[in-house]
């Protein structure tokens, strides 16, 4: 008999047992699912900051920019680097911000005055390039037949210089087609690049001439 009624009192026990742990089996669970990292949840924040990282790495390219020379007549080429673009009008666009804030060194003068805005940049099928540029690209020109020919040079031969499917360049003003800047250059026709602009090299003093 007591063999009997421990057989049924140990039965008891597990029953309760199991009963108990059926009933915080799913509790159980949840913490479980907690506790243990999803390998996908961590992978995604990783491979989200790879991204923003890849952004901050922008692309650069160089691009050959048209200045005044500083010690003589004619324009002369300073090579900077710039963000790039997938888009051509944005790179013109870039390059042409980039000849309004003027030469970095090289003793070379701006073309361009700094209060100058790119309004409008637009490239057409065929090779044409137009750029709206704000009054203020007057004031520089304003010196002369040869002043005004040095600022739409540069902004002409920067752009057929750096992009080859940019064949010519109409420059126009506060959204209009601009007639000339300062009276003396015709723009109403798309301009070819004129690389007979390039300022001269200085002349070297000849060896055995004392000077």
């Amino acid at each position: 008999m007591t063999s009997r009624r421990a057989n049924l009192i140990t039965a008891a026990c597990l029953l309760v047992l199991f009963a108990g742990m059926a009933f915080t089996a799913p509790r159980w669970a949840h913490l479980l699912r907690r506790e243990v990292p999803d390998p996908g949840a961590s992978a995604a924040p990783a491979a989200a900051a790879a991204e923003e990282e890849a952004a901050r790495v922008e692309r650069r390219i160089n691009v050959k920019l048209f200045f005044q020379a500083g010690d003589r007549m004619g324009l002369a080429i300073e090579e900077r680097a710039v963000t790039f673009s997938t888009d051509l009008a944005g790179q013109v666009r870039a390059v042409v911000e980039e000849l309004v804030q003027g030469p970095k060194g090289g003793g070379l003068q701006p073309t361009l005055a700094p209060q100058t805005k790119v309004l409008e940049v637009f490239v057409s099928p065929r090779g044409v390039a137009y750029v709206d540029l704000s009054k203020e690209a007057q004031v520089l020109s304003e010196g002369g037949s040869e002043a005004e020919l040095i600022t739409v040079y540069s902004v002409v031969n920067s752009l057929t210089s750096n992009f080859p499917a940019i064949k010519r360049v109409q420059i126009l003003v506060e959204d209009k087609p601009a007639t000339t800047l300062a009276g003396h250059v015709d723009l109403t026709h798309a301009l070819p690049a004129d690389m007979t602009l390039l300022a001269a090299s200085p002349l070297q003093p000849v060896a055995g001439s004392g000077q």
